[in-house]
């Protein structure tokens, strides 16, 4: 007897249900990539803050670590171990001293722009709207912008649907694949990022 197509229905059927394993999958590994690479810029932050605080004989050298070590790993690993980012990573280490306490949810760029909120309160909200809402960076951007925290604060209890309604309505969402695209993820993992790309990531955020 000669092979039969499987009926339209049910090649369909299998298809979708196949489609909903490969994204699934990939999703997870999107995000396992961008939380390995978030851990270890805190850990970095912790050890350049380590040997910083080591002593008075480490102290006198201290100003230069970043320097140096921007060189070396540059010159081994790309740009994302630049000067800036160096520094970056020392002060995320400082704003979230609980290694435990971070979210696989968010992206190295979401952590960036949570460092500018300077008051731990309104940091730790936007972190948790950031999360609950599924805000891409320029999202999030745009809400520590037009300082939703303040505005939801001052508002009351009757004001604040108002408020987070106008923030709903221009909501950009974070799909995981966004997370591979970022060039700091591809220089994490050795691969080349697009150059115009990385850019002008770098710019917005400086």
């Amino acid at each position: 007897m000669p092979d039969q197509d499987l009926p339209q229905h049910s090649l369909d059927n299998l298809y979708d249900k196949i489609k909903e394993v490969i994204e699934g999958s990939r999703n997870t590994a999107y995000r396992a990539v961008n939380f390995a690479m978030v851990q270890g810029y805190w850990h970095i932050g912790k050890l350049i803050v380590e040997q910083e605080q080591g002593g008075a004989d480490r102290a006198k050298y201290g100003m230069n670590i970043i320097d140096q070590l921007s060189e070396k790993l540059t010159e081994a690993y790309g740009k994302g171990f630049d000067k800036r980012n160096l520094m970056y990573m020392r002060q995320f280490y400082q704003a979230f001293q609980n290694v435990n306490a971070l979210r696989s949810q968010l992206s190295w760029t979401h952590y960036r722009l949570l460092m500018k909120v300077e008051k731990e309160p309104a940091r730790e909200y936007y972190m948790n709207e950031a999360i609950e809402s599924n805000w891409s960076t320029r999202q999030l951007d745009r809400q520590i912008g037009s300082m939703y925290y303040e505005r939801m604060l001052m508002s009351g209890k009757e004001g604040r649907p108002a408020v987070k309604q106008e923030a709903e309505s221009s909501k950009e969402e974070m799909m995981p694949s966004h997370l591979i695209k970022d060039p700091y993820v591809l220089e994490f993992l050795g691969l080349k990022p697009n150059q115009r790309f990385y850019e002008k990531s770098l710019n917005k955020l400086s």
